[in-house]
C-alpha cells in the first residue's frame, strides 16, 4: 500500500494549535482543574470544530493540537514509543504505518477496554489496527476510497467529454487513461499537463494491486511482485509521454499548481477533495469526480490511537472514540470530505446521497461509498511506509530527467533492500 501523505498539509508544519479559547499559556501546562489533551496529527483530519463541540460538553477538558508534516510525525512517534515519553495524548497513524506500530502494540492503549466495538469499521480497517494479543489499538478515522478528479473547462478546451459516465468510459483501465492523456495533450491549452506527478499515479494504481510492496508473513516482495513493477512502469510511460506536470506532491508548487490549472487530473482518493478546495477555493464548478480506472482502490487512511505514556488514557481513549464515532464521521465527510470507516454509514441516506457543489454537484456519497465497498484489502507489512516514498523518488526522478527507467528502478530497489534489511 503506499504510503499516505498529510491531507491539505499546510507546508508551514504548525507546531502547535490550541483550539477554542486559546491563549499565550495554551501550548504549556493546564490550568489548574483542567486536563490537557494533546492530540498529534500529520494534517488536517477536520475536528476543530468537533474540538470545541466536545471541550463545551466536557467542562475541564483542553484539547490542543499540534500538525507536523507526514514523515516527521510517524518518525517521531516511533522515536517517543522506543524512548518511553513525548508521545500525545492522541497520535494519529497512517494506514501505511499502522503495521509498524503494531509490531509495539502493548504501548498503546486498548480501545476495547473502553468499550470500543470492533465491527463497527469496516472488518479490514478494524484488522489493520489489530495487535497479535487482539489488541483493538487504533480507532479508523477515514479510508482514501479512489476516484479521478477532473478539470470540466480545461477537458472541454481539449475537446473531451465532460460529463461523468462520459469521462469514466474514457478509462476503463490505466493503460486507456495514458491514451487519454495524449489525447489531451494534444489539444490541451499551453502549459497544462495532464496529471500532477507520476507518483501519484503510481499510488493509484499499485493501490489496487491484490498484493503490493509486502505479502502475509511480513515478506518485502517489491522486486518479486510483477504488480509493482507494472505500476512503476505504467506511471514512467505516462512520464515519458510528457503528460505528468512534474509537481512534487503536497509542495508548494503543487499547492500552485491547483490554482494555476497546471493539471486536469489528479487521482482522488475521499480526502483529496478537500485538499483541493482548501488550496484553490476559486476553481468551484470547475472540478468534477468519475470512476478512477480499475473501478477502486485504496489510498492512505488514518487511525486514532492512544499511547501508554499518555498521562490521561481514560480522557483520551473518550475524546478518540467520540471523534470516530459515526454522527461525528459523517459531519465530517458531509463538511470536508473525509469518508467514514464505518460500514454502517455506507447506507446511512445522509452520507449515501451527499453531493459537492464544488465539484459540479458530484454524488461524492455514492461515489466513494462504492469505490470503498467494491476496494480489496491489500495486506499492510510493517515496511510500507517507508517503502513507497523511495519509489515515489525513483519514479520523481525519472519524471525530472535524472535518471533513466532501468537506472531508477534498480536504485528502487536498492534502496528498498537497504531500508528493509533486517
Amino acid at each position: 500500500m503506499p504510503s499516505r501523505r498529510p491531507k491539505a498539509l499546510t507546508a508551514l508544519m504548525l507546531s502547535c494549535l490550541a483550539l477554542v479559547g486559546a491563549t499565550a499559556g495554551a501550548c504549556g501546562s493546564a490550568r489548574p482543574g483542567e486536563t490537557r489533551l494533546v492530540v498529534e496529527i500529520f494534517g488536517d483530519l477536520g475536528y476543530r470544530d468537533l474540538y470545541t463541540r466536545y471541550e463545551q460538553s466536557h467542562p475541564g477538558i483542553k484539547i490542543v493540537e499540534h500538525i507536523v508534516s507526514y514523515d516527521d510525525h510517524h518518525k517521531n512517534l516511533q522515536a517517543h514509543l522506543l524512548g518511553g515519553s513525548g508521545t500525545g495524548d492522541i497520535e494519529a497513524v497512517d494506514g501505511g504505518y499502522m503495521a509498524q506500530f503494531k509490531v509495539m502494540a502493548d504501548r498503546f492503549v486498548d480501545f476495547r477496554d473502553h468499550g470500543a466495538d470492533p465491527d463497527q469499521w469496516l472488518a479490514w480497517k478494524s484488522q489493520q489496527a489489530t495487535g497479535a494479543d487482539g489488541r483493538l489499538m487504533g480507532l479508523g478515522a477515514d479510508v482514501g476510497g479512489l476516484a479521478m478528479c477532473y478539470r470540466r473547462d480545461l477537458f472541454a478546451q481539449a475537446g473531451l467529454p465532460t460529463e461523468r459516465d462520459e469521462v469514466a468510459a474514457l478509462w476503463p483501465d490505466w493503460q486507456s487513461y495514458i491514451a487519454t492523456g495524449k489525447r489531451f495533450k494534444a489539444t490541451a491549452p499551453d502549459g497544462v499537463a495532464w496529471f500532477d506527478s507520476g507518483s501519484n499515479v503510481f499510488n493509484a494504481i499499485i493501490g489496487q494491486a491484490p498484493v503490493g510492496y509486502t505479502e502475509p508473513g511480513n515478506k518485502v516482495v517489491v522486486a518479486d511482485n510483477p504488480a509493482v513493477k507494472e505500476a512503476f512502469d505504467l506511471a514512467v510511460e505516462a512520464v515519458q509521454a510528457g503528460e505528468s506536470a512534474r509537481l512534487a506532491t503536497f509542495s508548494q508548487q503543487w499547492n500552485a499548481g491547483f490554482q494555476r490549472g497546471s493539471f486536469a487530473t489528479v487521482a482522488c482518493p475521499a480526502w483529496m477533495t478537500d485538499t483541493i478546495k482548501q488550496n484553490a477555493p476559486q476553481t468551484s464548478g470547475k472540478w468534477d469526480i468519475a470512476t478512477i480506472p480499475g473501478g477502486s482502490g485504496n489510498w492512505g487512511g488514518s487511525f486514532l490511537t492512544v499511547p501508554k505514556q499518555s498521562r490521561h488514557q481514560k480522557q483520551a481513549a473518550e475524546l478518540a472514540m467520540f471523534l470516530t464515532a459515526p454522527e461525528q464521521a459523517s459531519w465530517i465527510f458531509r463538511t470536508q470530505g473525509h469518508l467514514p470507516s464505518q460500514a454502517a454509514l455506507y447506507d446511512d441516506p445522509a452520507v449515501l446521497g451527499h453531493t459537492s457543489p464544488f465539484f459540479n454537484n458530484a454524488p461524492t456519497g455514492q461515489i466513494f461509498t462504492r469505490a470503498a465497498k467494491d476496494l480489496r484489502p491489500q495486506y499492510q507489512g510493517p515496511k510500507d511506509g517507508d517503502i513507497g516514498p523511495l519509489i515515489g523518488l525513483g519514479i520523481n526522478r525519472v519524471d525530472n530527467g535524472r535518471q533513466r527507467p532501468e537506472q531508477a528502478w534498480r536504485q528502487v530497489l536498492k534502496d528498498v533492500a537497504n531500508a528493509t534489511d533486517p
